[in-house]
């Protein structure tokens, strides 16, 4: 039962008591008038707008033809600020600040600090106000580096370099739906199914060991990028001298030129994403002769990994590109290296000069924020991180009711629906390539709000009054549950989410795809929303997900999740023509002076919103069942759908961070994530876009994917 129709049987319930419990009025006298029949109980109002949508924030004086988010949101743009603390503001970010108040009374919740030692809720506690407590931060300075850093310093053999390196492995969990493909420690370590066979666990290793985003920041030649250089290399040495290291600046000077030499060795992002040339297996023995010069018994020791047989190796060239710098480059490089990057990632949990610092360079040089998240925004951030499943326990306990459930699930499932018919509609597929297809969508699995079976904390130590080795011992305990699932069954039940999280996926290996709680709000979500907005809007975002089952990646999974090409040679060759249209089209946009998307690096997320915007669109008319789509507002029932898609993706950005995203990122920008309304048939007489507009397609030229 949908929120809507539950309060309006509470109102006929209501109605139905009183009229029991009142006795029949006299009939009015003859010179009254009949008094009116009571008014039908309204349903409850959207909390956004009339419908849902914020028409108020639509510049209806710039034509949709011409540019359509400016003519959607475009007032909403004008009016708004980005906040001081943020380098961008998005339609997610406005709504993970709501989830991060919700989740900030959860944590700071009195009955935390009074429940049993060893408890979640207690953990929750402590683990919150040992990082509120600033003073006794302050007061322990860079002491708790020392251990770490002592480590470092008796590094004396390659052996003993293996082994620390080792150590520092953490592991990434979600690499295949990253928007990047490295870790600033030397190596990640991804614990997932086998692409070959998703029966059973595979250990990834993958790329890492730069402290800049991407190899670009060290390898291109533009000025702002040398800019960028010049400022990281006095952030190294000024960590590296309130950390009490000797000769900071040298050290500096050596660790930049270490990190340039490993960025020389990276695969590029869509290089990256390109799953079947990053599908490279290596034995234990294959990995001295693949990849030489690390020590890799000492390494695999150090990860307690040394009884794994086999590994995947995710991106070859750079992780045997590491190894040989291990051997080659001065080991006192790789202790200067070391050193900074235990500071790095320590700071944000050390005292003020260690957060400034590190704010100054990560936020303001590199994404351009003014000012500093407020500190208990971070704490919450990090203590979801740390117990996230614990918190949303109780996150959907109080803000996640069973019939927005019922709701998003009605709405995935008409989205698969019409999936599903507008694969047995495509003309160009043969019926081999249409059969395998059909089989893959029916078997997806949804999972809507939250997992069916929580985590277990009970072996994670939280310390009152320890920030520092909180998030130290929360590392290693992450890292060390996902190591702990090479050798047992596939968990296909797996959340890679928290309720509380602002996001979603789709897990080609498990062929599912996760819409947690809170991504479940307005925009995107109001159970008393017009179901036009509500489609344009998470629909959408359903849509997406699931096209991402059939994008370029997804495309090369089967039904049962294993990379198998299940496609005739004919059929591929056409949607790889297709897709290569849609790469073509991004690549031509613009963003900054000079700075063009990189086509391919983004077309499995375009790939994506145009076939999931397509979907959702078929959904919304399939949900009518046949009724007349209503007029609200002045606007169409289409109008309202494509302008739901647009609110999605509002969105403002400083000039670094937009840049970043480009440069780094496999999505676009929400403004150019709004305009994919372009390669849909609907969108044209919705809104009278004509030949001539900046926007319009002809017909041959616009992509259809699925």
């Amino acid at each position: 039962m949908t929120v809507r129709s539950a309060w309006l049987a509470a109102a006929s319930a209501a109605v139905l008591v009183s009229a029991c419990a009142t006795p029949a009025a006299p009939p009015p006298p003859a010179a009254m008038a009949e008094a009116p029949p009571p008014a039908a109980p309204q349903r409850p109002k959207a909390q956004v707008g009339e419908f849902g949508f914020d028409v108020s924030g639509m510049d209806t004086g710039v034509v949709a033809g011409d540019d359509f988010f400016r003519h959607a949101v475009g007032k909403w743009v004008d009016r708004t600020e980005i906040p001081a603390d943020r380098s961008n503001l998005t339609s997610f970010a406005i709504i993970a600040e709501k989830a991060a108040a919700r989740t900030r009374t959860i944590i700071e919740d009195p009955a935390n600090a009074e429940a049993p030692a060893g408890s979640e809720a207690r953990k929750i506690g402590d683990y919150f106000s040992s990082f509120m407590d600033e003073a006794r931060i302050e007061q322990l300075g860079a002491a708790p580096l020392k251990p770490e850093l002592d480590a470092i310093g008796a590094i004396r053999t390659r052996q003993d370099l293996s082994r620390i390196l080792g150590a520092t492995i953490r592991a990434d969990t979600d690499a295949l739906n990253a928007t990047n493909f490295y870790t600033e420690r030397p190596f990640g370590l991804w614990v997932a199914e086998d692409l070959d066979d998703t029966t059973k666990y595979r250990a990834y290793l993958m790329q890492g060991g730069l402290g800049l985003p991407d190899r670009e920041y060290y390898l291109a030649d533009s000025a702002r990028f040398v800019e960028v250089r010049g400022k990281y290399q006095a952030h190294v040495a000024a960590m590296l001298k309130l950390a009490g290291y000797p000769d900071p600046e040298a050290a500096a000077g050596r660790v930049v030129a270490l990190e340039t030499a490993i960025a020389r060795t990276h695969v590029s992002v869509d290089e990256s994403s390109d799953v079947s040339k990053s599908n490279t297996v290596w034995t234990r023995a294959e990995l001295a002769k693949k990849a030489p010069g690390l020590d890799w018994d000492a390494f695999l020791a150090g990860a307690g990994l040394a009884d794994q047989s086999r590994f995947g190796a995710w991106q070859a060239p750079a992780i045997a590109g590491m190894s040989k710098l291990t051997a080659s480059q001065p080991l006192q490089a790789w202790r200067d290296y070391l050193a900074f990057h235990a500071v790095e990632r320590g700071a944000p949990f050390l005292s003020k000069a260690f957060v400034d610092e590190h704010f100054a360079f990560n936020g303001q040089v590199l994404n351009g924020t003014p000012q500093q998240r407020d500190r208990w925004k971070r704490g919450v951030d990090f203590t979801s991180a740390a117990l996230g499943e614990a918190i949303g326990k109780q996150y959907v306990q109080r803000h996640f009711p069973p019939e927005y459930k019922a709701q998003a699930e009605e709405m995935a499932k008409n989205v698969l629906t019409a999936f599903g018919q507008r694969i047995d509609k495509l003309e160009w597929m043969t019926p081999e390539t249409k059969a395998e297809a059909r089989k893959k969508l029916a078997n997806f699995r949804v999972y809507v709000g939250y997992p069916d079976a929580w985590r277990d904390y009970s072996g994670l130590e939280i310390a009152p009054g320890d920030a520092y080795g909180n998030w130290r011992r929360a590392s290693l305990f992450e890292y060390r549950r996902n190591v702990a699932k090479l050798g047992k069954p596939v968990d296909r039940k797996e959340w890679f989410m928290t309720p509380q999280t602002v996001n979603a996926l789709f897990a080609p290996s498990q062929n599912s795809i996760i819409f947690p709680a809170a991504i479940l709000e307005p925009t995107f979500f109001d159970p008393n929303a017009d179901a036009a907005v509500n489609y344009g809007a998470i629909g959408g975002v359903i849509g997406h997900e699931v096209s991402h089952g059939f994008d370029d990646l997804g495309a090369q999974f089967d039904a049962d999740g294993n990379l198998r090409n299940w496609w005739r040679p004919e059929d591929l060759a056409r949607f790889k023509a297709e897709t290569k249209k849609l790469a073509d089209q991004y690549s031509a946009y613009e963003p900054l002076p000079g700075l063009h998307f990189n086509g391919q690096q983004v077309l499995g997320e375009n790939i994506a919103d145009v076939a999931g915007l397509a979907a959702a669109y078929d959904a919304y008319h399939l949900s009518l069942k046949g009724a007349p789509a209503p007029v609200l507002g002045g606007l169409s029932a289409d109008q309202r759908f494509f302008l739901g898609w647009a609110q999605n993706y509002r969105s403002k950005f400083r000039e670094a961070a937009l840049r970043r995203q480009i440069v780094t990122g496999v999505h676009s920008p929400g403004p150019w994530r709004a305009v994919t309304v372009r390669n849909l048939d609907a969108w044209y007489p919705a809104f009278e876009v004509k030949e001539g507009q900046k926007l319009y397609l002809a017909p041959s030229d616009r992509v259809k994917i699925w």
